[in-house]
């Protein structure tokens, strides 16, 4: 395996100084609750509590809550893909809704319809994750016509897995986005396997982003570990974007520490390659950039789990939806 994130430059200490301390800890307090959610979310799956399958993103919360945090949330837009838990807590949404979802809970943000993949938060403009591979990435151009139409100052963030970047649509999306100039921030968070797929076996590019060049807009690779690396990147791109400037390619590397989903056996790599990418873990990393000692962190994480526990209380004492009830919302 090619050892990418070690190469890239961490973001200057600027950045840091730069942000308000309740904005630094508010995103370690972030990356801790997306970490425990999902953690709790597996012991949950054990348990025979969750419908259909899941797919967790631990070990990649710094790509979430950097690109986030560098946006209007709620102002902006956000479209994501099936690893997606990260991206709706990092946009800010409620763990309680968000974990009744989850469980199939009438009190979800989708009416327990939606489910591990398919949760969107429409008032937050968090117009939802997408269980086709790619599928968010036309959906994003759309998004920017709209904002363009409309001649306001958003931007759309589309988040997609390395995978996604071989699919057609990436590359109809991106052309239509560069020919119109259109405000969407293409963020590619590349944990190193689509699906089973090693990044080295599927491209002949590297890095990801230079695919950027031909369709004329800018990209740029960051350590997708470094929480700060991730914030300036989108941060630049979403500047460029407000000012008619057009679309921007982000790529993130990653990793995720679980298989693809919960039915992958992860015969394509080694404990000991998973164990060198969990010695990079973005969250003690960050908490070590803060100053935090371990005690403090401790602490954080443990009101982290916590605010899980409240979570699942109130997601198990929700009702399920009645079947009576179920085809609301169909269009046909």
């Amino acid at each position: 395996m090619v050892d990418r994130a070690a190469a890239q430059p961490e973001a200057a200490d600027r950045l840091l100084a730069a942000l308000p301390a309740d904005m630094r800890h508010e995103m370690l307090d972030r990356m801790l609750l997306i970490r425990a959610f999902e953690e709790r979310a597996e012991a949950l799956y054990a348990l025979g509590q969750v419908h259909g399958t899941m797919h967790l993103s631990i070990g990649q919360e710094a790509a979430a809550v950097g690109a986030s945090f560098a946006l209007r949330r709620g102002h902006d837009y956000l479209l994501n893909h099936h690893r997606g838990h990260g991206h709706v807590l990092a946009w800010g949404s409620e763990v309680e809704r968000m974990m009744a979802e989850f469980l199939g809970r009438e009190t979800g943000y989708c009416r327990g319809r939606g489910g591990s993949m398919h949760i969107a938060n429409v008032a937050a403009n968090n117009l939802g994750a997408n269980g086709i591979v790619a599928g968010g990435l036309p959906i994003a151009a759309g998004v920017g016509l709209s904002i363009t139409l409309r001649r306001t100052d958003q931007v759309v963030l589309v988040i997609f897995g390395d995978g996604a970047m071989n699919e057609g649509a990436f590359h109809e999306s991106m052309n239509l986005a560069a020919i119109w100039d259109l405000p969407v921030i293409y963020l590619c968070e590349n944990n190193q396997y689509a699906m089973s797929m090693a990044v080295e076996r599927a491209f002949r590019v590297e890095p990801l982003s230079l695919r950027a060049a031909a369709y004329g807009m800018p990209g740029e690779t960051v350590d997708g570990n470094d929480v700060l690396a991730v914030y300036d990147a989108v941060g630049r791109a979403a500047a460029r974007a407000r000012v008619g400037q057009g679309p921007s390619l982000v790529e993130a590397v990653t990793y995720r520490w679980r298989g693809h989903s919960k039915s992958d056996r992860q015969a394509y790599r080694t404990r000991d390659e998973v164990k060198v990418w969990q010695g990079r873990d973005p969250i003690p990393l960050f908490a070590a950039r803060l100053g935090e000692s371990a005690e403090a962190l401790a602490q954080r994480r443990a009101a982290a789990e916590a605010r899980i526990d409240v979570a699942v209380a109130f997601a198990e004492a929700s009702p399920e939806p009645e079947v009576s009830r179920i085809l609301e919302g169909v269009y046909a």
